[in-house]
C-alpha cells in the first residue's frame, strides 16, 4: 500500500502535488494534542469562540481567490462556483458566531426542583470523514457548529482534495484558534477505522457514500460512539402542468447541472406532468445545450469535468445499462476521460439504473407522469430520502403533500439546497442526524440534566 497521496487536475490530468501519509506516531500525537486542547477549549466563553469565528470568516474572504483556485484545480468545478462556495462558508461562520450563544443557552425546565435545566456540554474530539464535491463547504458545515459548541475537530478529507484539507487547517491556525482545535489527518480508510476506536474520539460524522457510511457506522457502533451520516440522494424534481417555466427553468437546470451534477441533493429524476411534457423537454434541452464547457478556471465556464475519470466510468455504465433496458438518449452521452457531456434521457422506467441508483453527474432522466399523485408515488419509490422539489403555481396544494414524502427536505418552487439557518439531513439510505441550524449544533453535545434543591 502506498504511503503517499497524489492530487491531480481532473480537467487536464496534470499532477498537482504529492503528500506523505501521517505515520502512526504523527497520528497519535495529533490525537493527544486534540485531547489536551479540548481540556482548555471547552471552558472558553462562547463569546470568545465567536470572536475567533469572525476572524476566520475575515481570513477566508481575504484568501477567496487563491482558495477558490485550489478547489477548482483539485476537483474541477467552475471557478465561479468555487468562489460561491467560499462565500457560503463565510456566511455559515457568521451565522453561528451570531447565534451559538442562544442555541447553547441552558434550557430552563419547570419541575419540583428549586432549579432544573438542560446544560449543553461539549463531547470532546469529533472526527469528520468528508467528501470532495464541496471540499470547503462540507468541512465548514461540520466544523463551525462543532467547534463553537466547545468540541475539537479532526478531519479525514477525500484524498483528491488533500490540498484543500491542509489549507483549511492553516486557516484555523492563522485565525488564532488554539493549536489542536482543528487538525487534518492524512490517513487511509483502514487507519481511520482504527482511530475511531481510540478513546479520545467521542463521535464521528461522515458525508459520503452509503457503503462508506455503513462501514463507519459499524465501527463506531462497536465502540458505542455516536454518528451522524449524510449519504447519497436520488432527489425527484416534480414539474406540474401549472409550473411557471419562464420563472423557474433556470433553477431546474441548475438543480441538476450545478457542480457538473456532483451533488447528493441534485435533482436526479424529473417527473413531468404529461400536459407540459413536450414543452418542458424542449425548453430544458435548449438550456442544457447552452451550457458552456471549458477550462474551469475561466470565469464564463459553467460546465466542467467530473472530479475523477473513474466517476465518469460509473456514470457511463449506469447510462449504458439503462439504454439497454430501453431508455432513449435525447441529448448528449459522449465521454472524454473525466468529462461527461450533459445528457438527457427519455423513455426511462423505474427498473433502470438511472432511476433506482444515485447518478453522480450531469444525467437527467425526464419521465412523464399523469398527475401529482403519480408523481408523489414515483418520487417515493426510492431507497433514498434526502430531498424532493416540486414546481407549481398552486403551492398550497403542494404543501399538503408534505407527509406523503419521507425525505429530509421538501422544497416548493426552489431547488433543494443547504442553508445554515435550516437543518439538513436525510432518511432511509440517505443517512440520519442533522447538520446546520440549532439542530446541527446540538448533535455533538451532551444534553445534561441539572437538578438543584436548596
Amino acid at each position: 500500500m502506498s504511503d503517499t497521496i497524489n492530487t491531480n487536475n481532473p480537467y487536464n490530468g496534470e499532477h498537482i502535488k504529492t503528500y506523505k501519509l501521517d505515520s502512526k506516531v504523527v497520528l497519535n500525537k495529533k490525537l493527544e494534542l486534540a485531547n489536551a486542547t479540548f481540556k482548555s477549549w471547552k471552558f472558553l466563553e462562547i463569546s470568545e469562540r465567536a470572536k475567533l469565528l469572525q476572524k476566520l470568516a475575515d481570513e477566508l474572504l481575504a484568501d477567496k481567490d487563491s482558495l477558490s483556485k485550489l478547489i477548482t484545480l483539485e476537483m474541477g468545478k467552475p471557478i465561479t462556483e468555487s468562489k460561491a462556495e467560499i462565500e457560503k462558508c463565510a456566511f455559515l461562520i457568521q451565522f453561528y458566531a451570531h447565534n451559538a450563544d442562544q442555541f447553547l443557552a441552558d434550557a430552563i425546565i419547570e419541575t419540583d426542583a428549586h432549579e432544573s435545566y438542560i446544560s449543553y456540554d461539549p463531547l470532546g474530539c469529533i472526527l469528520a470523514v468528508m467528501p470532495w464535491n464541496y471540499p470547503f463547504w462540507q468541512v465548514f458545515r461540520f466544523a463551525i457548529p462543532t467547534l463553537i459548541a466547545g468540541n475539537v475537530a479532526l478531519l479525514k478529507h477525500a484524498s483528491n482534495v488533500t490540498g484543500c484539507a491542509i489549507a483549511i487547517e492553516k486557516l484555523f491556525n492563522k485565525s488564532g484558534f488554539p493549536e489542536g482545535c482543528f487538525q487534518t489527518l492524512l490517513a487511509d480508510h483502514d487507519t481511520i477505522e482504527e482511530i475511531i476506536g481510540n478513546d479520545i474520539v467521542k463521535a464521528v460524522t461522515l458525508t459520503g457514500s452509503e457503503k462508506a457510511g455503513k462501514s463507519i457506522a459499524q465501527t463506531a457502533g462497536k465502540n458505542l460512539k455516536k454518528t451522524v451520516l449524510e449519504l447519497g440522494g436520488n432527489n425527484a424534481c416534480i414539474i406540474l402542468k401549472d409550473a411557471d417555466l419562464d420563472k423557474h427553468l433556470d433553477t431546474i437546470v441548475k438543480a441538476r447541472m450545478q457542480n457538473s451534477g456532483q451533488s447528493c441533493i441534485a435533482a436526479k429524476r424529473f417527473l413531468v406532468e404529461e400536459e407540459i411534457y413536450d414543452e418542458f423537454l424542449e425548453q430544458f434541452t435548449k438550456k442544457v445545450k447552452a451550457l458552456n464547457y471549458d477550462d474551469p478556471l475561466k470565469e464564463d465556464t459553467n460546465m466542467s469535468c467530473l472530479a475523477r475519470p473513474d466517476l465518469a466510468d460509473i456514470l457511463e455504465e449506469q447510462v449504458s445499462k439503462s439504454v439497454e433496458k430501453g431508455a432513449k438518449v435525447h441529448y448528449g452521452n459522449t465521454r472524454d476521460d473525466a468529462y461527461y457531456q450533459p445528457t438527457i434521457l427519455t423513455n426511462v422506467t423505474e427498473d433502470m439504473p438511472v432511476f433506482k441508483e444515485e447518478t453522480f453527474g450531469p444525467v437527467a432522466p425526464i419521465i412523464k407522469v399523469k398527475n401529482l399523485d403519480e408523481a408523489i408515488a414515483m418520487a417515493s419509490n426510492s431507497r433514498f430520502g434526502l430531498g424532493t422539489m416540486i414546481f407549481t403555481k398552486d403551492y398550497k396544494k403542494a404543501s399538503k403533500k408534505v407527509l406523503a414524502i419521507e425525505d429530509g427536505a421538501y422544497f416548493i418552487n426552489e431547488m433543494v439546497k443547504s442553508d445554515p439557518r435550516l437543518p439538513f439531513g436525510g432518511t432511509k439510505a440517505s443517512g440520519y442526524g442533522r447538520e446546520l441550524s440549532k439542530e446541527g449544533i446540538l448533535e455533538f453535545v451532551n444534553k445534561k440534566t441539572i437538578f438543584i434543591n436548596k
